[in-house]
C-alpha cells in the first residue's frame, strides 16, 4: 500500500507538471501566433515594374511630418516652376491649387492680373524653385509652416536669382489621387521674394 501511495503521489506530480507544460505551450504557441498576425496586418506588398516590394503600414501621427514638408515642398514646386508656355504655366499651377485653398489662387490671379506670367512669355523666361529649408509645427493642428527657397529665373542672355519666404497652415482633409497626403495649404502668403543675383532684366 506504502509503494501504491507514493507511485500515486509521483503520478500525481507528474500529471500536474505535464499539465502546466502543455499549458504554458499553448499560450507561448497562442501569443506567437498573434504577433506573426500582427505583423502580417502591417505588411503591405507594392508590385513595381515586376518586382513585388514590401512596405510597412504605420500610424498616420508617426509620418505627418515626413508627409508635411513633401506636400509643403510638392506645392511649392508646382506653383513656382514654370516655363513660357502658357499652357505649362497652367498645367503647373492647376497641380498645385489641388494642394492649397483660395489663398493661393488669390496669390495666382494677383500674379496674373499684374502681368507676370505674361512677362515670362514674351521674355522666354523659365523659372525653377528649389526648396532649402521647412519650419514645421505639429504640436497643433492645423501646423503651421514656413518654406525658404531659392527661385531662379533663367532665359538664354540674363537670368536672375531670388530668395523666397512663404509661411501658411497645413489642416488635413481626406486623400486623393490630386492630393495623396491628405493635407490642404491654408492662410498662404508670400513674407519676402528678392533679388540675391541678377544678370539683364527679367520679370
Amino acid at each position: 500500500m506504502k509503494n501504491i501511495d507514493t507511485a500515486f503521489q509521483h503520478i500525481k506530480r507528474f500529471s500536474l507538471f505535464l499539465i502546466t507544460a502543455c499549458v504554458l505551450v499553448s499560450g507561448f504557441s497562442v501569443y506567437m501566433s498573434y504577433r506573426m498576425v500582427r505583423k502580417v496586418q502591417g505588411t503591405i506588398y507594392i508590385l513595381s515594374s515586376g518586382k513585388v516590394l514590401e512596405a510597412v503600414a504605420g500610424l498616420r501621427r508617426d509620418n505627418v511630418a515626413v508627409e508635411a514638408r513633401d506636400h509643403i515642398k510638392t506645392f511649392h514646386h508646382w506653383f513656382f516652376t514654370l516655363d513660357p508656355d502658357d499652357k505649362v504655366i497652367r498645367a503647373n499651377v492647376a497641380r498645385a491649387l489641388n494642394l492649397a485653398d483660395e489663398t493661393a489662387r488669390r496669390n495666382y490671379e494677383s500674379l496674373k492680373e499684374q502681368g507676370f506670367y505674361n512677362n515670362l512669355i514674351s521674355a522666354n523666361v523659365s523659372q525653377k524653385i528649389e526648396v532649402d529649408s521647412i519650419q514645421l509645427d505639429i504640436s497643433e493642428h492645423p501646423y503651421r509652416f514656413r518654406c525658404y527657397a531659392t527661385q531662379k529665373l533663367i532665359r538664354s542672355s540674363s537670368s536672375a536669382t531670388r530668395k523666397l519666404v512663404t509661411q501658411g497652415e497645413l489642416r488635413q482633409v481626406g486623400s486623393s489621387d490630386n492630393n495623396p497626403h491628405g493635407l490642404l495649404i491654408q492662410k498662404w502668403e508670400t513674407v519676402s521674394n528678392e533679388d540675391v543675383t541678377e544678370k539683364g532684366e527679367l520679370p
